[in-house]
């Protein structure tokens, strides 16, 4: 897959969130990163589309978001919407999960990634 340009400001953005993770996303990216889940190539904060995607597929063009609380309320859901109907006008399939989701039972939102690839929609 080609590289996409991705702007000076969208890139340091990205490398400023990869070291600043949440302790959420630190947590599930402790079981995703290096191939850990099933032999498969996650990237963590990943412009795409002029946004910063928490965790990408990129060779299944895959998303998958980590949300908190804020994407609950109204405004968060509008601005989730709209992200997801781009991502997927771009070719992307979007997984989202609540933070309490990745807390209380990883291993779960794990059998959920890995049931997407099983259906082969990709």
């Amino acid at each position: 897959m080609p590289h996409q340009s991705v702007s000076m400001h969208l890139r340091s953005k990205a490398k400023r969130l990869r070291s600043r993770m949440t302790d959420t996303d630190k947590r599930h990216w402790h079981v995703i990163r290096a191939h850990r889940l099933e032999g498969i190539s996650f990237r963590r904060q990943m412009p795409i589309g002029g946004a910063i995607v928490d965790f990408a597929v990129p060779a299944h063009r895959l998303i998958v978001e980590v949300d908190g609380s804020q994407h609950a309320e109204l405004q968060g859901q509008a601005r989730g919407i709209a992200r997801e109907r781009k991502f997927r006008a771009l070719g992307w399939t979007t997984l989202r999960f609540w933070n309490a989701e990745v807390m209380q039972d990883l291993g779960g939102v794990c059998r959920k990634i890995l049931n997407a690839f099983s259906k082969e929609h990709f």
